[in-house]
């Protein structure tokens, strides 16, 4: 069985289930499995799992056992999926003895999280039980569909992926490496200016020699510096210009995305695939340089060491190889601890943004401490783990770092009995020493290699699930046709939807609905009722389980999303102020703003006003999320910026929830003439922003109970009457 390795919290369920079928000779992209298991910010479920794993062509049932039970399973029921520590999932592998030497049994576990480990009875029973009697285990077999079905493959960028965005800089690598072969030969030059040094003018005693020797010495210490001093300007300059590529093309990758994706990732999971971005270029521009120049160093002074004495050569080799050796097995050790680095660190983030975004309600409920707590708690897990890494990092460089001292004792007693013996002259012992001594840089920089090395690896696997994931828009999508001769309005037939798989809860079921073309549709119903999931289809946010959408004749599922975006002007409930000015909060798309349409957008959302009371007017700053603006002022704001767009589709989803009478009225009366002509869609509770509207849509539990006008619903006294008795004031 191959390790499936978790590359964010959330992904242990899938990667579960792709470790089994992996075992069974199926190698399955690990984004398939997740959609499969229609995975969330808060994780996956068994049953989740189980629907992907029906869907693969696995037969499988769940128990509740206790470990004697669980013992008494056959071997064949191996590999098995089992819920760890409340709040995991892992793979066991099986149950008996490891090796011919072994005596005990373990429970071979498969973790995603933590790499492959044995546990005897009492850590298995604590992971698995806690403190319940029995745990859960989920059995899977095969079936014939399974092996006869060809699935997704895995989708793998490898480092070439990043080697693109170095061609446009390959003048200003070219002189970097040509002056680092200069910096080589340089070094090369020393050991021979040292051996003449000694063996010719200080034992000739020729003054005029030596003062040539050290004038030499100085000119080319000289040039290294000036050489070094030109290579790092370069290689800063191309670094930076390298990271800025990279990380821009990643946050257009991830803005191509659907919305799906973002529904199961968490705002840490993307900051730190930021800092991966960080690692893999620090990897290409700094670590791989580096590591070549160094190459270059050591084949130079390995070639000079061969030359003057190939048995020291010999035993210098031999202790680098065993040092190298040594710092390799502990990498596996050291990719597991940063795997928990990682999750940590995510945690440390989203629990830091939420305290920063949470202030005025944690001072609310008296909530300040549990969610300080909460920090030291990740805090202290970061710690821990960082004094696992710190361990592990100390026993590997005291280990290399004793081996190198070994090794130099090795050529330093050799050389100094060659000299005894006169085998060997003072002056290339000491050459020979300066050879080892610059030879062991390389090897150090070698070791940080495969560090940065295993970084970059683990960071390329989590940035592979975002660049190898299928972007929203394609090139066969069509525009949005406004005007059609044969058909009109926006048309839902029999649309269904759900968000967490085939047996969740459909949150829309059966949709038939008709939107006219240039009238006003209101949609109304309790919390709850599918209202704002129905808007986010319409703007394709999400795409319908069963039936479909049309705009004019035209299957949404053709359409171009951001086409479709484009002609829509649109207030959410959480509609989002940037941290720009105000002109640019509300002309959002456009680069040259029009200040007539942005005057009238204004005017009408009736924030002109306040605008122009401020000093800097439209040009005035808005803090993070609106920071500064009143919520009615956020949501004027937000419909000035649908106005502005002047588009044909209008969806309004609770956009005058925060505003005054006074305010909401002037408003109505402002959009009452913007809307004409314009197809509308407004979700609402209030009785003033939906009895004017051409027809009303009562929704009921994800199912449409009731269409027609404000008159027409109110004499039938059905669902809608209710609602207006209930939420929209109007009374018996």
């Amino acid at each position: 069985m191959k390790l499936i390795r978790q590359y964010d919290k959330m992904d242990c369920g899938p990667s579960c289930l792709g470790m089994v079928a992996n075992s069974y000779g199926k190698e399955i992209s690990l984004n398939y499995l997740r959609e499969k298991c229609h995975i969330t910010k808060e994780g996956v479920s068994l049953l989740g799992i189980d629907e992907a794993a029906t869907e693969l062509g696995f037969e499988t049932f769940s128990a509740s056992l206790d470990i004697e039970e669980l013992k008494k399973v056959e071997d064949y029921n191996f590999p098995c999926i089992l819920h760890w520590n409340n709040n995991h999932f892992v793979v066991l592998k099986g149950y008996g003895r490891k090796g011919f030497f072994s005596r005990q049994k373990k429970w071979q576990i498969a973790d995603p999280g933590h790499g492959f480990i044995d546990l005897n009875d009492q850590k298995f029973k604590k992971s698995w039980l806690g403190e319940n009697e029995t745990g859960i285990a989920f059995f899977l077999k095969p079936k014939e569909k399974f092996f006869k079905t060809e699935f997704k493959q895995p989708e793998k960028i490898s480092l070439n992926f990043f080697l693109k965005y170095f061609v446009s800089h390959k003048k200003k690598l070219g002189l970097v490496f040509i002056l680092m072969l200069l910096g080589s030969l340089i070094n090369m030059i020393f050991p021979f200016l040292t051996q003449f040094l000694i063996d010719k003018g200080i034992s000739n005693k020729d003054i005029n020699y030596i003062q040539l020797i050290l004038f030499s010495q100085l000119s080319l210490y000289l040039g290294a510096i000036i050489i070094e001093i030109f290579r790092n300007w370069s290689l800063l300059i191309v670094g930076t210009k390298i990271s800025i590529k990279i990380i821009s093309e990643f946050l257009t990758k991830i803005l191509e995305l659907p919305l799906r994706f973002f529904d199961s990732k968490l705002i840490g999971d993307f900051q730190q695939r930021i800092q991966d971005n960080d690692r893999i270029e620090y990897f290409l521009t700094s670590q791989s340089i580096a590591t070549f120049f160094s190459t270059i160093t050591f084949s130079v002074f390995f070639i000079v060491l061969a030359y003057y004495n190939p048995k020291v050569l010999l035993i210098y080799v031999s202790l680098t190889v065993l040092s190298l050796l040594w710092s390799n097995y502990f990498l596996k050790k050291r990719k597991i601890l940063d795997y928990h680095r990682f999750v940590e660190n995510s945690n440390n983030q989203e629990t830091i943004y939420e305290i920063l975004n949470g202030v005025s309600e944690m001072k609310l409920n008296n909530f300040e401490e549990h969610k300080c707590n909460q920090w030291k708690e990740v805090q202290n897990r970061l710690f821990k783990i960082n004094l696992k890494i710190l361990k592990l990092d100390q026993i590997q460089s005291s280990g290399f770092n004793f081996i190198n001292h070994i090794k130099n004792i090795c050529v330093s007693f050799y050389t100094a009995v060659l000299v005894v013996q006169g085998d060997m002259s003072l002056g290339v012992l000491l050459s020979v020493s300066y050879i080892i001594g610059m030879m062991n840089s390389p090897v150090d920089q070698l070791v940080s290699f495969l560090k940065s090395l295993q970084d970059a690896k683990l960071s390329l696997a989590r940035l592979n699930e975002v660049q190898t994931e299928q972007a929203e828009e394609k090139e066969n999508y069509a525009n949005l046709e406004l005007k059609s001769a044969l058909h009109s309005g926006v048309k839902l037939s029999n649309v269904s939807f759900q968000y967490e798989g085939p047996r969740s809860p459909f949150v829309l079921k059966n949709i038939d609905m008709y939107i006219p073309d240039g009238k006003i549709t209101a949609i109304v119903g309790a919390s709850g009722s599918g209202k704002t999931t129905l808007m986010k289809m319409l703007l394709r946010f999400y795409d319908s389980i069963t039936g479909h959408i049309s705009f004019n004749g035209q299957n949404i599922l053709n359409l171009s999303p951001k086409d479709l975006r484009k002609n829509c002007g649109v207030v959410m409930q959480d509609g989002f102020i940037f941290s720009d000015s105000i002109k640019r909060n509300i002309a959002t798309a456009d680069e040259e703003i029009d200040y007539d349409r942005l005057k009238k957008a204004a005017q009408i959302a009736n924030i002109e006003e306040y605008i122009e009371s401020l000093p800097l007017k439209y040009d005035t700053k808005i803090g993070a999320s609106g920071s500064g603006l009143s919520g009615g002022q956020k949501q004027r704001i937000l419909i000035a910026r649908a106005v502005y767009k002047n588009p044909h589709y209008v969806f309004f989803d609770e956009a005058t929830s925060a505003l005054d009478a006074e305010n909401e009225k002037i408003i109505h009366d402002n959009l009452f003439d913007f809307f004409k002509g314009k197809t509308v869609v407004i979700i609402a509770h209030r009785l003033s922003t939906v009895k004017h509207a051409d027809q009303i849509v009562v929704l009921k539990k994800g199912e449409i109970s009731e269409v027609g006008s404000h008159a027409q619903l109110v004499e039938r006294k059905g669902d809608y009457f209710s609602l207006v008795k209930n939420q929209l004031e109007l009374g018996s």
